[in-house]
């Protein structure tokens, strides 16, 4: 369970700074820094599809949509970006 725990962390961690470099981009689209900013609004709102205050469970919504929705963000990257982004993120 620990080690899918850390391989986990690992791939979200490439994928967020994959998205941030991409985000830093001159020619980042207008749509990626708007999901991004909504990915954070959603992980700092206080309102979940989950409330928090039911234990383990609420906090599985984010632990499970904002990677998803980090990779879906990615995968809609025009090419030269996703390339760019991807070649600075194993620097």
């Amino acid at each position: 369970m620990w080690k899918r725990l850390t391989l986990l962390w690992t791939l979200v961690r490439g994928d967020a700074r994959q998205l941030w470099f991409a985000l830093r981009h001159p020619a980042a689209p207008r749509w990626l820094k708007i999901g991004a900013v909504l990915v954070v609004l959603y992980v700092l709102s206080p309102i979940d599809l989950i409330p928090d205050a039911i234990p383990f469970v609420g906090a599985l919504d984010d632990l499970v949509l904002v990677p998803l929705a980090i990779r879906w963000l990615l995968k809609r990257l025009p090419p030269e970006i996703a390339a760019a982004a991807a070649a600075r993120r194993t620097v």
